[in-house]
């Protein structure tokens, strides 16, 4: 039996940690990626079972960057793997695990790569320049989510990479589904609030009339 097709929430924070999630989940937030870094196995359990709690309470959906045997394990139903965690993933065996599957992409070969796998949503980035990492790409820019949307079809994508919201609007008239966010708010002196900004905004403009 075919799975019903994913709709991803506008809205898609990033963030390191669990005590993030918690913060800003009770906020609004109905999509939420952990991205936890550099922990022991221990930790990065916790970590993924205090996320599930608080997004289970609010009706947020987590998903999990990388770690997907982990995360299944945990009870989690959506990962998200960049290119080399996918070339180093037994895909029939995550697919086993229920797992949904959000894939990241910055060229047109990564693109094939991913669209093989049959992910749940691809991932375009950095729009623009973005301070999270260094990266081998230029900036993407809004015109080329165009493309991808072009080559993906119906399939939902994110966009991510340097986006604020004053740039919301440009990246769904694009065609981007959802607007992945992490410094703009990790950063930001006022994390809650911006939260709250990026919500609003996004109703404002009804990003979903964009999607294709």
């Amino acid at each position: 039996m075919s799975r019903r097709p994913l709709q991803l929430d506008p809205f898609y924070p990033v963030m390191p940690d669990a005590a993030w999630i918690e913060r800003i989940v009770p906020l609004g937030v109905r999509l939420v990626q952990l991205r936890a870094k550099d922990m022991p196995e221990s930790r990065l359990r916790e970590e993924i079972r205090r996320s599930l709690a608080v997004c289970r309470a609010h009706d947020a959906q987590l998903i999990v960057n990388d770690h997907w045997q982990i995360a299944a394990d945990e009870g989690a139903d959506f990962v998200h793997l960049g290119q080399e965690d996918l070339a180093a993933t037994d895909l029939a065996a995550l697919r086993a695990s229920g797992l949904r599957l959000g894939l990241s992409t910055h060229d047109e070969a990564e693109l094939e790569t991913a669209l093989a796998a049959e992910p749940d949503y691809v991932a375009l980035g950095p729009v623009w320049p973005t301070i999270l990492k260094q990266m081998p790409w230029a900036p993407q820019t809004p015109e080329r989510l165009a493309h991808w949307r072009r080559r993906i079809g119906d399939l939902p994508l994110v966009a991510i990479g340097g986006l604020r919201p004053d740039r919301a609007a440009e990246v769904f008239r694009y065609g981007a589904s959802s607007a992945a966010v992490v410094t703009d708010i990790t950063l930001h002196a006022d994390p809650d609030a911006r939260v709250r900004e990026w919500i609003a905004t996004l109703r404002g403009i009804d990003a979903t009339r964009y999607n294709f």
